[in-house]
Order: structure tokens, then C-alpha cells, then sequence
């Protein structure tokens, strides 16, 4: 079905993507797997074709886009490949909208150059061992000192954990016990403060390339010019940045549940059973129908969005929706590949075993399903 939410300069940037994956990422994916860590040098090359920075502004080297449907081309065609690629979604999607919008001059200036390059690569820290998707939940303090802020607590699951050159830390910096959501604050640290550290690389069922790890703050001391956006304003922050996060989830969800459902139709013919291709039977014809109606279907809600986020209208409600109906279904359609795949589907020789593992956490990070159920309830007033 044709996608006709995309125009030709997407289609463009898609075959450059598909390009560097081609090129970059296809041949160290298997050294990437084995190590557990994609190397920097990718991210390097991501910013020389451009997969970087794009809706970044154009002074510091940026293309000055604020097209979502670009994200969405890069975030797709990397589904389709698979987990062992570079965080370009992390990039793009979730922490340059932060840089774009809250950084002042000065700081855009110190940080975008090389950020568009992939020279500097880039950590939100949100969840902590014992806040998750209770925000307000949150430990992680920091106390002003003449003009800096001194930051203690640590974070977990945090994406690009190793790899991460700049960290936006959401902390705690207002000391009232009673000051709720309007008590925290973002923070940058950078690679080299003193006090900051890097716990274990976490050993996680699936997504093994991906950097995802534990961060420590001990009494860390951040430059009061490293305060992103306004002072106790970060609930409110991360909230504006959550929706486009969200629909990137469900973005790469689907592009990458339809690849697997791709290359099962394909097997599926080819594979032989009682002397006929197992496609053939009435169950399995009736099982790649329905899938792919389900993804005909999310795939047009997801072109819907996507027209919301270029018209300025998407919300938090539609982005929940599409967030944990399409990582559901993604998590449906891989298992039901499994299942097709017989014997085969348990193989890790066999993408789709892989993708099994991978697919199982999209309905967990950015917000679980049953949060987005609860943010979609609450709007219709229960």
C-alpha cells in the first residue's frame, strides 16, 4: 500500500539511509552482536551522510528541518534492519528536540557542532532503580552551590549509557518535599565531570548491541550554565518531548514487525511440508491475512500522526495510542513468525529469533502500555 503521507525528498533521504546501512552498519553488525556495544565510529559516519542533525539548526551545521516525517524515513529503515544499529532514534528523535528547544545560544554553540557530526553523542537519564514510569518517584538531587548544582543519585536502562558523551539528567532540585512535579530540573553532564561514572553495561534479554547502562552521580559539580531550559520547569519539559518520543516507538515498531512479517511470507513459500510449501495451508493463509491487515491498518494510523505532527497537532492521547497499539502488535505479529518458522524460528541462526528477544521491551520503554491506557482513560474523564 502506498505510504502517500511521504514526498520525494523522504523517499530520498530513505535510500541514504538504507545506503548507510548498506555500507556502515550491515558489515560490523555481527562484530557489534559479539562485542554487545555498537562502536562510535558509526555514529561519525551517520553524521557524514547526514542521518544526524538533520532538524537541528543550520548555523552549527544542522538542516534546519522540523519535518518529523524525516525521523520517521531514518527510524523505519532501521527497524528493518534490525536492533544492531547505531541509537540514531535516540539522536534525533529524543534528545535533539531537548537541544533544539531548551538550549540557549551559548549552549547550543559548545554542543550542536560536534553533536551533528556524531562527534558528541547524546543520554537522556530518566528511570532510576526505583522510579520508572513514576516520575515523581524520582531520587536523583542536586543542590545549588554558588553557581553550580551538585548532583548525587544514580540512574538505570539508560540508552547510549556507555557510549554517551552528554547526559541530560533530570533531578530533583527543588528540596520542598511538597513541591511535586514542579520540583525538578534538567541537567547536562558531561563525559569528563569528576564524580560521574559508568556502572555495568546491563546484560538484557534482547537489543545485546544496544549500550543500555547504569549511571552514578557523586557529588558531580555542574555549571550552573549547564541548566537546560528553566529551573524546577523539567516535568514539564520531558512532557512536551514525550508524544514525538512515543510515536517513534510505534514508528520502528511497526517498519519492523512488517519486515518480519516479510521475510516469514517468504519463507513460507519456499518451505516444504506433507509436499507443499507451508503457506499453503488454510491456517497459515489465514494467519499472514490477518497480520497483514493489522499492519495495513496501524500502518495507516501511524501516516496519520505523522500528518498531526506536521500540522502541529499531535498530543499526548494519540501518541499513547499509536505507542502501545503498535508495540503490541509488533510483539503479536514476531511471535506469530516464530510460530511459522517452526523448529527454525527458535534458531538464532534465523532473524526472527532474534527479533523475538528484541521486540519484547518496545511495549516497555518510553512509557509501558499500561500507562498509555491510563493517559488515554483519563482524557475520557474515568
Amino acid at each position: 500500500m502506498k505510504r502517500l503521507v511521504f514526498e520525494p525528498e523522504h523517499e530520498q533521504l530513505r535510500e541514504t539511509t538504507r545506503q548507510y546501512i548498506e555500507r556502515v552498519v550491515a558489515p560490523r553488525a555481527e562484530k557489534w552482536e559479539r562485542e554487545r556495544l555498537v562502536d562510535r565510529g558509526a555514529y561519525l559516519e551517520a553524521g557524514k551522510y547526514g542521518l544526524i542533525g538533520f532538524n537541528l539548526p543550520a548555523e552549527y551545521g544542522g538542516g534546519g528541518s522540523d519535518d518529523f516525517r524525516f525521523n520517521a524515513v531514518i527510524v523505519e529503515e532501521l527497524a528493518r534492519f534490525g536492533s544492531v544499529t547505531p541509537a540514531l532514534s535516540l539522536q534525533n528523535d529524543i534528545v535533539a528536540p531537548y537541544l533544539k528547544s531548551l538550549a540557549n545560544a551559548d549552549q547550543q554553540a559548545r554542543w550542536l557542532p560536534g553533536y551533528i557530526t556524531g562527534a558528541i553523542i547524546g543520554a537522556i537519564a530518566m528511570s532510576e532503580p526505583g522510579a520508572g514510569s513514576d516520575l515523581a518517584g524520582i531520587r536523583t538531587s542536586a543542590i545549588r552551590d554558588g553557581d553550580d548544582w551538585i548532583l548525587n543519585g544514580s540512574k538505570t536502562f539508560i540508552s547510549a549509557g556507555v557510549n554517551s558523551d552528554l547526559v541530560i539528567v533530570v533531578a530533583r532540585t527543588d528540596p520542598d518535599p511538597d513541591a511535586g512535579h514542579k520540583g525538578f530540573s534538567l541537567l547536562v553532564v558531561e563525559r569528563d565531570m569528576e564524580g560521574f561514572s559508568r556502572g555495568r553495561k546491563l546484560d538484557k534479554m534482547g537489543q545485546h548491541a544496544q549500550d543500555t547502562a547504569e549511571l552514578h552521580f557523586e557529588n558531580v559539580r555542574v555549571p550552573g550554565i549547564n541548566l537546560l531550559g528553566e529551573e524546577n520547569r523539567g516535568f514539564y519539559h520531558l512532557m512536551h518531548n514525550l508524544p514525538s518520543e512515543r510515536l517513534s516507538i510505534a514508528i520502528g515498531a511497526v517498519a519492523g514487525a512488517r519486515e518480519t512479517w516479510r521475510q516469514t511470507l517468504r519463507y513460507a513459500k519456499d518451505r516444504n511440508a506433507f509436499g507443499q510449501p507451508i503457506g499453503s495451508f488454510q491456517h497459515n493463509r489465514f494467519v499472514f491475512a490477518e497480520l497483514d491487515t493489522e499492519l495495513d491498518i496501524a500502518e495507516q494510523f501511524i501516516d496519520r500522526c505523522l500528518r498531526a505532527v506536521v500540522d502541529c497537532e499531535l498530543d499526548a492521547v494519540q501518541a499513547a495510542k499509536a505507542k502501545w497499539w503498535c508495540t503490541e502488535l509488533a510483539k503479536k505479529v514476531v511471535d506469530a513468525c516464530v510460530q511459522l518458522h517452526g523448529g527454525y524460528g527458535y534458531m538464532n541462526e534465523y532473524k526472527v529469533a532474534r527479533d523475538y528477544v528484541d521486540v519484547r521491551v518496545q511495549t516497555i520503554f518510553g512509557g509501558t502500555t499500561e500507562i498509555m491506557k491510563d493517559i488515554i482513560g483519563r482524557d475520557l474523564g474515568l
